[in-house]
């Protein structure tokens, strides 16, 4: 549940003390254009929280702000669009002044509903003012194909008609999420699940800026900016965005997966939930897996491998470390290359594959899971020889691992080797560390080994065996 800020007391409180103040009427897109150009002037980040978009997405997204620009997103699904979205509310005004009691969120000395304007005219200066936090400003919606006109635009309200008021009464109306989004951002998310005719009667509110509701036209000079996502590809016949209000968005944005694995990386770090240590050499592991998955002619591109996957792979790895912490009895749960096989089989349902590769998933993604760890570990470990370690391994030291091998098994297989210590370096982990971070880091390399050097591996659903 969001809590939302209290209004200083130093706020007026009537027209008669805003206009005193100076205070003047701004549209959205023009508070929206001002304070964006305010803050990359000052230098700050006006898209906190949006990793990988820097040089792609944000300009284009600020050109389309500062143009006064209605926008729709085009991305597949897990790029970050609805959290891009979210965003711009940090872009409105903090406080903003209403109309106290009024049904939409009306300037005080600009009222459009004729409920309002009454007001506004019997009381004068002494029309109440109430402050609206910007959070509060921000409207969503997830367009299903079971909304309604009545949903978005509004409807005659049954209630008052009954109490006597003439159909034709527009304060007969119960206004949509678009008209209570007035002086605001509305958000719909999926726009091509909303049915065709249910499109059409965002058209005038896009261009005429007034809303038609059954039959009769109420004029309101509605102040909003219509923003949406979409995926490009209709990869689950839902259906398209109509062609008159494609034409009215100003601007259609790409979004895109992160581009360069530390941006993927970043993200793991921003968003998981992680609840056991889980080292970098892990989460790039996990970051590379993702890239892989994206590039494999085995799974369906158009759906695409959302980020969503790669958080959650890495919450499953830490859960992992802690089940496995916890049946071994270990004090401190530390993530360990073991736990990364518990990713394939709890996150395979995320994917969608191409059409002949039935019953081949999981070894598609053992195989990418695998490559992922040799591809990490080789720009880890490059120019560190590691033939002690093999040799130790081969001759009369094999160590094994699995859920119910502690750390100091592992590490009391081996004889002390130099080389263990530089692994170590290499990987950030300090000698000082719980056994569990010198653990994964002796049992990265050792895959390493395995996956470059073919080392001789037994496995069963227990235990793993090097040497």
């Amino acid at each position: 549940m969001t809590v939302v800020p209290t209004p200083p007391h130093s706020l007026p409180t009537t027209v008669g003390q805003l206009r005193a103040a100076g205070h003047e009427p701004r549209s959205v897109k023009a508070e929206l254009r001002d304070n964006l150009l305010d803050a990359l002037r000052a230098g700050r980040d006006p898209w906190p929280g949006i990793v990988g978009f820097d040089r792609t997405v944000l300009p284009q997204l600020e050109r389309a702000v500062i143009a006064g620009h209605d926008v729709v997103l085009l991305g597949e699904r897990g790029q970050g669009k609805t959290r891009l979205l979210r965003t711009l509310a940090g872009l409105l005004d903090e406080w903003t002044p209403v109309i106290e009691g009024a049904e939409l969120a009306e300037h005080p000395l600009d009222p459009i509903t004729p409920a309002s304007r009454r007001r506004a005219a019997e009381l004068g200066d002494d029309l109440p003012v109430a402050w609206l936090h910007r959070s509060q400003r921000y409207t969503e919606k997830l367009a299903t194909p079971d909304t309604s006109v009545g949903d978005l635009i509004g409807d005659v309200d049954p209630v008052k008609v009954a109490e006597g008021r003439s159909l034709g009464d527009p304060e007969t109306i119960h206004f949509g999420l678009v008209p209570r989004a007035h002086r605001g951002i509305v958000a719909v998310n999926e726009l091509p699940d909303l049915a065709e005719r249910i499109q059409v009667a965002l058209l005038n509110v896009m261009e005429e800026r007034d809303i038609q509701i059954r039959g009769y036209t109420l004029r309101l000079p509605l102040d909003v900016l219509l923003v949406a996502t979409a995926n490009p590809e209709d990869y689950t016949n839902r259906g398209r965005i109509i062609t008159p209000l494609k034409d009215r968005f100003g601007a259609e944005v790409r979004t895109h997966y992160p581009l360069e694995v530390a941006g993927e990386i970043d993200l793991i770090n921003q968003e998981a939930q992680l609840v056991a240590e889980v080292g970098d050499h892990l989460i790039e592991v996990v970051a590379r897996f993702v890239r892989h998955l994206r590039e494999s002619s085995s799974v369906d591109q158009r759906s695409g491998v959302s980020a969503r996957f790669a958080i959650a792979a890495a919450e499953t790895v830490a859960a992992a470390a802690l089940r496995r912490a916890a049946l071994t009895g270990e004090a401190e749960a530390v993530a360990r290359p073991v736990d990364l096989e518990a990713v394939p089989a709890v996150l395979r349902g995320k994917l969608e594959f191409e059409s002949g590769e039935e019953g081949r998933e999981h070894e598609i993604l053992e195989h990418l899971l695998r490559r992922s760890v040799a591809d990490t570990a080789r720009g880890k470990l490059a120019g560190l020889n590691l033939k002690s370690l093999a040799e130790a391994v081969t001759n009369g030291h094999p160590v094994a691992t699995g859920e119910r091998v502690p750390a100091a098994e592992v590490l009391s297989a081996l004889p002390e080797l130099p080389v263990l210590h530089e692994v170590a370096a290499r990987l950030d982990v300090k000698a000082d560390q719980p056994a569990g971070w010198i653990a994964s880091a002796v049992e990265f390399a050792l895959e390493y080994l395995y996956l470059s050097r073919q080392l001789g591996k037994d496995a069963d659903d227990e235990m793993t065996v090097y040497g």
